[in-house]
């Protein structure tokens, strides 16, 4: 990103935050992806390594033990993880409370928001968003999963899928339907539940990529959850899940800069010491105009990031800005896609082997343009966002 977009001590703050993030992704995350890829996990002490950079307080009040800062910074640190660790499952397990934290947050009780948030911005605890379902994704209006109220407490049943963190997560904000008659998102509520609820059960699932991530089902068999952990009042949760949306997608945008420059470098690196017929790779034409195609998808969405993320932090949002953010996580992710073949490509062989990035990145992208809202659903929300 930019930096010159602001002011000089911002500059120098994102700057360091950036170098930080590089070190650390190159000395505690490269090295052990194998191994971590290997165990379908991070390992828990992550998180406090994470948390004592104030890396998963970034965005969250002081009195929870955040740090208040902007997109931009938030933006440019996941760049750089994402770039120097090569990693899209590790960055969505190490960083999955900023999918299940901001309903509470924004809506949940002071009380409430001081039980769970200090111990997950810590790195203490692990937390999760639980919204899709077996029998429906981005329609999250037709979910299923019930929360019945008795007494001082509600009694859920239902399932939920691809929940990342899922297996390991100590709170789950789970998306619920609390008024069992109204079919409509006006029923749907947030619930915080605890991992340890009796009644939870999870099952792993086996992905194409993320392998380093636990991703889970769940299953709610009549788990009883204190009246107390829901969030904001009952029927506001479908208005929660479509406005946690855009913070997610707009660091998913970000996430697929850095994955594309990771294919970059890794492609780059390669021609300049790989020798066909005589001479370097970088040295043929062609070679050099791909790693150029390579280049200008990606100098295209870093300067649509910037514009986006500027706006984000100058408040300067609304319906276009929301179209905005859809077709930029479509391109981002597009050049992610276009950056990972060409990689794998420039590097031949080697591009097939697990170890190198391309080739983890390859397996990563198709999620990355599902996740958070397919291309479809992308391209119909911003145009309606632009009364087309």
């Amino acid at each position: 990103m930019s930096t010159a977009l602001f002011h000089a001590d911002e500059r120098e703050d994102i700057a360091l935050v950036v170098d930080a993030a590089t070190r650390f992704a190159k000395t505690e995350i490269a090295p052990n992806l194998p191994a971590w890829e290997a165990a379908g996990e991070i390992p828990r002490e992550l998180y406090r390594k994470a948390a004592g950079l104030g890396w998963l307080g970034m965005g969250y009040p002081e009195a929870y033990g955040g740090s208040p800062c902007s997109w931009a910074m938030r933006n440019e640190m996941a760049v750089a993880l994402a770039r120097h660790g090569g990693s899209g499952g590790l960055m969505a397990s190490l960083f999955s409370h900023n999918i299940a934290m901001p309903p509470l947050l924004r809506h949940g009780s002071p009380e409430l928001q001081a039980e769970v948030l200090p111990s997950v911005l810590s790195g203490e605890k692990i937390a999760a968003l639980a919204i899709s379902e077996p029998g429906g994704g981005t329609d999250v209006s037709a979910l299923k999963t019930t929360a019945r109220r008795d007494g001082d407490d509600y009694i859920v049943d239902g399932e939920k899928i691809f929940i990342t963190s899922g297996m390991r997560a100590d709170w789950l904000t789970v998306a619920v339907r609390t008024d069992l008659q109204d079919k409509s998102p006006m029923g749907i509520s947030m619930l915080m539940v605890p991992g340890d609820a009796p009644g939870l059960s999870r099952s792993p699932l086996k992905k194409m990529g993320w392998h380093c991530s636990d991703t889970a089902q769940l299953r709610f068999d009549g788990v009883r959850v204190p009246a107390r952990f829901l969030v904001g009042q009952e029927g506001q949760g479908f208005k929660m899940i479509l406005t946690n949306f855009n913070g997610e997608r707009l660091s998913m945008a970000a996430l697929s800069l850095g994955f594309s420059e990771a294919c970059y470098d890794e492609a780059l690196a390669w021609a300049r010491q790989r020798k066909t017929f005589g001479s370097l790779l970088v040295d043929h034409q062609v070679i050099r105009h791909k790693l150029m195609d390579m280049r200008m998808r990606i100098e295209s969405t870093r300067a649509w990031l910037d514009a986006v993320t500027l706006r984000a932090d100058t408040n300067d949002k609304g319906a276009e800005w929301v179209a905005q953010v859809c077709l930029l996580k479509n391109h981002a992710t597009q050049t992610m896609q276009f950056c990972a073949d060409a990689a794998v490509q420039i590097l031949g062989g080697m591009g097939f082997m697990q170890g190198t990035a391309a080739e983890r990145i390859y397996r990563e992208v198709k999620v990355m343009m599902i996740g958070g809202g397919t291309e479809e659903i992308m391209k119909e929300l911003a145009s309606r966002q632009l009364g087309l």
